[in-house]
């Protein structure tokens, strides 16, 4: 009886410390990212020690191996590419529709002083790990690798996937997968504030998540929420990334403050990926004027803005890939034209695959120039 009862008293405490917080001290924002990409904080952080655990350990292991696949298929070749064929970059990244894709915006637009990515995914919010209990970051960690799937194996995130695997728990959202980009690119983090935008443009910094509720009055007054991240690679200088939970229709980017947002930037690049073609229909027109009037230069695959609107007079167009036309999803968005232009200019191959054609051979993009006619 009582071996019995002692070791019930074992499995009791091993219970009540597998739910307890793991410590009472605060992590920083930089040590948090680095902890969930799998890359360890600094030594004297509160995290450091949950690094010790196997499940950690195997989290660590399988994200070293994505990204060390991801890097060496796709990413060291887009930094080849954008190195060759985009020399003459702008401050400012525009990356519409993009969700929480910071991979590919700083691997094509590396040297960007601002970033602004914006799509229909939530904020989401990172709680103080230290204060959850093993259990609960264990499935959060999963819950990530899930996440981020898609967009390691195809190069763009399944949104309706996404929303089911990053809507339930305490971490959310695209907040963390923003980190885990940030870590795993060898960014630092340095100050992280969520922010909203009135109708004119101006940045209010919120003082809870914008996802949090009716609590948060500044947040319920604008229609683009986000969050705002400063940080640096290594020695280098402070680069600043938004991300704006908003959305980009007609009906209510004109009341949002986005597009003024934007505009106070100041000339930009622009990049587009796996967008769904909706710059293709009359809703969305807005977006699309913007992008064509406010951008310097233009990356896109053919879910971006329709050939047909790229004036030959004030766009210096190259075209690299192959074009086969869209996946059967949005086949009735195939473009005659933009087909004639990858044939007869003999389109510059691509070594990586990118968009919905993800496959190498099948992968288009379209790099615009303005004021650079052919």
């Amino acid at each position: 009886m009582r071996k019995i009862a002692a070791a019930l008293l074992i499995e009791i405490a091993f219970a009540l410390n597998a739910a307890a917080p793991v410590s009472a001290e605060s992590a920083t924002a930089n040590d948090t990212a680095r902890f969930l990409a799998g890359l360890p904080p600094v030594a004297n952080s509160p995290l450091a020690i949950l690094t010790q655990d196997p499940l950690w350990q195997d989290h660590a292991r399988r994200f070293n191996s994505l990204f060390s696949r991801e890097d060496s298929n796709t990413l060291s070749r887009v930094r080849a590419f954008s190195k060759e064929h985009l020399p003459d970059k702008h401050d400012t990244l525009l990356y519409f529709f993009s969700g929480p894709d910071f991979l590919f915006a700083t691997s094509f637009f590396p040297t960007a002083s601002t970033y602004v990515l914006a799509g229909l995914e939530p904020v989401g919010s990172i709680p103080q790990l230290t204060s959850m209990s093993m259990p609960t970051i264990e499935g959060s960690l999963r819950n990530l690798e899930n996440s981020l799937g898609s967009l390691l194996s195809f190069s763009f995130f399944i949104t309706k996937n996404m929303k089911a695997q990053l809507s339930d728990g305490p971490v959310y959202g695209t907040l963390p997968v923003l980190y885990v980009f940030l870590a795993r690119t060898g960014k630092t983090l340095h100050d992280v504030a969520f922010v909203g935008l009135d109708e004119k443009g101006n940045v209010q910094v919120l003082d809870e998540p914008p996802d949090a509720g009716v609590s948060n009055q500044k947040a319920i007054r604008s229609a683009a929420r986000g969050i705002r991240i400063v940080f640096s690679r290594e020695s280098g200088p402070r680069q600043t990334l938004y991300y704006f939970s908003t959305n980009l229709a007609d009906s209510s980017v004109a009341h949002s403050g986005f597009l003024a947002f934007c505009e106070r930037l100041g000339p930009a690049d622009s990049f587009i990926k796996s967008a769904s073609y909706l710059l293709h229909g009359s809703g969305f027109s807005r977006a699309r004027a913007f992008l064509l009037n406010h951008s310097e230069i233009i990356l896109q695959d053919d879910s971006g803005i329709p050939f047909a609107y790229f004036d030959p007079q004030n766009w210096r167009l190259q075209a690299f890939g192959r074009y086969v036309g869209p996946i059967s999803q949005f086949a009735h968005h195939g473009q005659p034209e933009l087909a004639q232009l990858f044939y007869k200019t003999n389109a510059v191959p691509l070594d990586f695959g990118i968009g919905y054609r993800w496959r190498r051979n099948e992968s288009n993009l379209l790099l615009a120039v303005k004021g650079a006619t052919n």
